[in-house]
């Protein structure tokens, strides 16, 4: 993907930053490779990329008015 067409939307590839074409015609998108594609899959199979989690412990008694007395 070297040349670049006017027309065409370039993005930078979330896992190296490099130049990925934005369109039907890469089946990597939003990656400009496999090779990032599979990097990407990888960190989230390994729980390298995690939402965090906001909730309050178990121990607590959160919510429930009848446990807060």
């Amino acid at each position: 993907m070297s040349v670049r067409d006017s027309s065409a939307r370039w993005v930078p590839c979330p896992t190296c930053g490099g130049d990925s074409l934005f369109s039907p015609e890469n089946v990597y998108r939003p990656f400009c490779s496999d090779r990032c594609k599979g990097v990407d899959l990888g960190a989230w199979a390994s729980e390298s990329f995690r939402v965090p989690e906001d909730n309050p412990p178990d121990s607590e008694t959160f919510g429930d008015p009848k446990l807060m007395q």
